[in-house]
């Protein structure tokens, strides 16, 4: 009898009235508090109410049966909706519940690409510090950076740039395709290069000419780009405009040079130029977070959190592994000593990519030459894990490298100038070469450069090694040249960017603040008597060589922000 009593209770025809066999089903009473706020125990309304910031509904789903990793027809999990909707707390308690912060939907997306697509920077900030890898690609082979280019995300960008340092060239190129002048701006105050190229010698400059992007073509030459380079077939980036049909920017483009721009420099000079740029960049962004901070204030908004922690950081590609198409010294008060130029370190404590400025104090310039820098504090999770020095090749001894242990300079800024001029061809008695506007000309030992005071002394050959053939030592045609005004001398490779001097890198003591200027060649030692060689001045970082070991290890160049 007692096995029928639960079917005549469920016909109807015996009321439950204390029978053990009636106790209600223990999820019953929560489908029924769901249905009263309006969802149902299904992927679809878990996903919406992760978005909605939904605790109690999140909460109640998973007790009822749902599983908090659960995903929709195309792949999306709760995660992914939190993070796209910018809701933190939800995100929060799907991560506590063990949602993988890396999850993929069909598309190849992170929740980390979700948020940079469609959320606010907090929780891009947010999602990297719990660990969500900004290295990752989607189907379409976009890394989350690439993303907020293609987005025009510039407060995107901000958030990202300190964790992949390597992909920024790439993204400038990408933005300099696509028009995107703040974001152009963003990048190169977190460590992208203005000089950077593709393999066949087009600049940001050329790129944004080329596709008629006007406001990126002025934000680039606001920044430091040089309208005379040339790609590797010689041309500008008024050329280029031209061929494109963009005849205004080609005119804007296109002026002569005069005898100004031939001068050849000594690289020494440039150092109280690229400490001012920096120093802007750490005023600007001082001035942001300070207006940020009295808005929070305001709004009655929990102070920032102490970011101490920040995970991990390959070069960015866009689809197919190629670009984008074109349709797709500041005012202190103190002393001058020295060269009189305003230092002002880094607060070692700030949270990475957002450096605060200590008290100003101001300090000498000079070569690493024969100084002595400090060591340098902790770096952060990022730089510990290695994934802002990565080994490179040096001339001899060992390629290792370790990681883990301080870096200590910063690479802030960097500086080349290139000449209006490429030195085509040699033979013992002249060489010939070209001149921005005009034709290739045959400039004999002894005469003067048509247009300028540069006057060529002498033809050479020697054996150089360089990246440009791995390395490896070869045999090359020297021009050197001297000006008329200064009397200073330059020997220009064939083939190769004509600099009116010496490429340098503006670097500053990791634990002092302290700036100097470092060229290829030149020697330091640190605080802990190390001695270090810099092997390669580039425009996105410097190779140091330690002098005992032969391990090398290159240091990025973070810009002012970074």
């Amino acid at each position: 009898m007692r096995t029928f009593i639960p079917w005549l209770v469920a016909a109807g025809i015996l009321p439950c009235v204390t029978l053990v066999s009636c106790k209600k089903d223990p999820g019953e009473g929560q489908r029924q508090n769901l249905e009263d706020a309006g969802y149902s125990m299904t992927p679809e309304d878990f996903l919406r109410a992760a978005e909605g910031d939904d605790l109690k509904a999140l909460e109640s789903m998973m007790s009822g049966g749902i599983a908090a990793g659960v995903t929709d027809a195309k792949g999306r999990s709760a995660l992914h909706a939190a993070a796209a909707a910018g809701s933190v707390k939800a995100a929060t308690l799907l991560l506590d519940r063990g949602v993988p912060i890396d999850l993929t939907d069909q598309s190849g997306r992170t929740p980390l690409m979700e948020a940079v697509m469609h959320a606010d920077p907090e929780m891009v900030k947010f999602l990297l510090r719990q660990g969500g890898d900004p290295s990752l690609k989607d189907s379409d082979r976009y890394k989350p950076l690439m993303l907020a280019v293609k987005a025009g995300r510039a407060d995107m960008v901000a958030e990202l740039a300190p964790y992949v340092r390597q992909d920024l060239d790439d993204a400038l190129l990408a933005a300099s395709i696509l028009g995107e002048a703040q974001v152009i701006d963003e990048l190169t105050n977190y460590g992208a290069s203005i000089y950077a190229r593709l393999e066949d010698g087009r600049t940001p400059l050329m790129l944004a000419a080329q596709h008629g992007r006007a406001e990126a073509v002025e934000m680039l030459l606001d920044i430091g780009a040089n309208r005379f380079t040339m790609d590797s077939h010689g041309k500008t980036a008024a050329e280029l405009a031209k061929e494109a049909g963009h005849e205004d920017l080609a005119a804007r483009l296109a002026a002569e040079p005069g005898e100004g721009d031939f001068v050849l420099e000594e690289a020494d000079a440039l150092a109280e130029e690229m400490v001012a740029e920096v120093e802007t960049g750490r005023e600007e962004v001082s001035d942001e977070e300070g207006d940020a901070s009295l808005a929070d204030n305001e709004n009655g908004a929990d102070p920032p959190v102490d970011a101490n922690d920040a995970p991990t950081g390959e070069a960015p590609e866009i689809a197919g592994g190629g670009l984008p198409s074109a349709d797709p010294e500041a005012e202190q008060g103190g002393e001058e000593t020295g060269s009189g130029v305003v230092i002002e370190p880094v607060d070692p404590g700030a949270e990475p990519g957002r450096p605060a400025v200590a008290a100003p104090r101001r300090e000498r310039i000079s070569e690493l030459e024969g100084v002595v820098v400090g060591g340098g504090p902790a770096r952060t999770p990022a730089e510990e894990a290695g994934r802002n020095d990565v080994a490179e090749p040096s001339t001899g001894g060992s390629t290792t490298q370790a990681a883990t242990d301080p870096a200590p300079v910063v690479m802030r800024a960097y500086r080349e100038n290139e000449l209006p001029l490429r030195v085509d061809s040699t033979t013992e008695e002249s060489a010939m070469i070209q001149v921005v506007g005009g034709a290739k000309q045959e400039v004999a030992v002894g005469s003067t450069i048509p247009g300028s005071t540069l006057k060529v002394i002498r033809i050479s050959r020697k054996m150089q090694s360089g990246k440009e053939n791995q390395g490896e030592p070869v045999e090359v045609s020297v021009v050197t040249l001297s000006d008329g005004r200064s009397g200073v001398e330059r020997d220009l490779v064939v083939g190769l960017p004509a600099l009116a001097h010496d490429p340098v890198a503006l670097v500053e003591d990791a634990s002092t603040g302290k700036y100097y200027v470092a060229r290829t060649g030149q020697r330091f030692r640190t605080a802990d008597g190390d001695d270090y060689l810099v092997g390669d001045v580039r425009p996105n970082q410097i190779v140091l060589e330690d002098v005992k070991t032969g391990e090398t290890r290159t240091i990025p160049l973070s810009g002012p922000r970074g």
